[in-house]
């Protein structure tokens, strides 16, 4: 059974940083892409940044771009967000996403951990 494990979260003034990881334990044959989402209070869950490494590419929200950096270590099955220049409407509970093979006649699986929260405050 594959698991997503988030660290990194916590309390922040604005203009503050913060980094968080995400590994992913268990059996994969093939990691595609690991990535971050997150969901304020009453609003719906939004994708933050995501490394694909099948077609070696990352991606962030226009609303993140310049102020975070998603980097991986496919090795390990990990990826780390860091976040510069934390503004209060970054406040949000951040969950880490996966998508793998556990097999290579298999379909691709997708996981999500259990979320880590941040807290800007201005």
């Amino acid at each position: 059974q594959v698991q997503l494990v988030e660290s990194g979260g916590g309390l922040v003034q604005a203009g503050g940083s913060l980094r968080l990881s995400c590994a992913a334990s268990g059996h994969i044959f093939r990691l595609d892409s690991m990535g971050w989402f997150r969901q304020a209070p009453g609003k719906e869950r939004e994708f933050v940044a995501s490394i694909n490494w099948s077609n070696d590419t990352t991606s962030y929200a226009d609303s993140v771009k310049g102020r975070f950096t998603l980097s991986g270590d496919y090795a390990k099955n990990m990826v780390y967000l860091q976040m510069d220049s934390l503004k209060s409407e970054d406040t949000a509970a951040y969950f880490c996403n996966a998508q793998f093979f556990i097999t290579p006649n298999t379909g691709q699986l997708d996981r999500w951990g259990q979320g880590t929260q941040v807290t800007v405050s201005s």
